[in-house]
């Protein structure tokens, strides 16, 4: 069964490289990034886990916490470990679930037969402290994932959380925003202080409100 957006990312217990993890409950009220890793010892694999461990500072800043998971034994997990950190110059700081049973994979439908009834693609959830998902991504195995871009997107998943905008195309943090439609102009020049430009009545930009 394919998880939609809006639906309660499913619950587990799984171990990892940092112990047992009882996934709402290690949620708590943070954001969170969960995203599978097709094998252990992978050269894709390998640099994502590292750019992932680089960027953990900028992920706790959000109050994100970054969850990997890998088909493979703990034992592999720990080994790898050192893999990726003689290899990309970081250690993994974050946990990296042993999902040897698949029980995780096919809860969150990571195996896809027709590309290989063994491993999983690359997929990634971004799950809110509200324990819904808020954006599924699913590469190829062979294609590394940006995440500058995954940076991006919390950004704005987290803007338009807490500020009646959306985020247009390219956005980036400290951009411009979208009102949303459902805002009259009324309404608009109270919540927006910093005024708005309309530029058609559906397409109204105002600065960054939490800047």
């Amino acid at each position: 069964m394919s998880i939609q957006l809006g639906d309660i990312a499913p619950d587990f217990v799984q171990a990892s490289t940092e112990g047992e993890i009882k996934f709402h409950n290690w949620l708590g009220d943070s954001w969170g990034v969960l995203f599978s890793h097709p094998k252990n010892f992978t050269p894709v694999c390998t640099t994502e886990l590292g750019a992932a461990a680089k960027m953990k500072p900028e992920f706790d800043k959000r109050n994100v916490k970054v969850l990997g998971l890998s088909v493979d034994p703990l034992k592999d997990h720990e080994a790898w470990s050192k893999d990726i950190e003689e290899t990309q110059g970081v250690k993994l700081n974050f946990p990296l679930l042993a999902d040897a049973d698949k029980k995780v994979s096919n809860l969150y439908g990571m195996i896809h037969p027709n590309a290989s009834d063994t491993m999983t693609v690359r997929s990634v959830f971004i799950i809110g402290p509200d324990k819904k998902v808020k954006l599924t991504l699913t590469y190829p195995a062979s294609t590394g994932r940006n995440f500058d871009e995954i940076l991006r997107v919390i950004d704005s998943l987290q803007l338009t959380a807490k500020h009646k905008v959306a985020t247009p195309v390219n956005w980036k943090d400290g951009q411009d925003c979208i009102i949303v439609p459902a805002v009259t102009d009324d309404e608009a020049t109270k919540l927006f202080p910093k005024g708005f430009k309309k530029l058609k009545p559906y397409l109204r930009t105002t600065p960054q409100p939490n800047k």
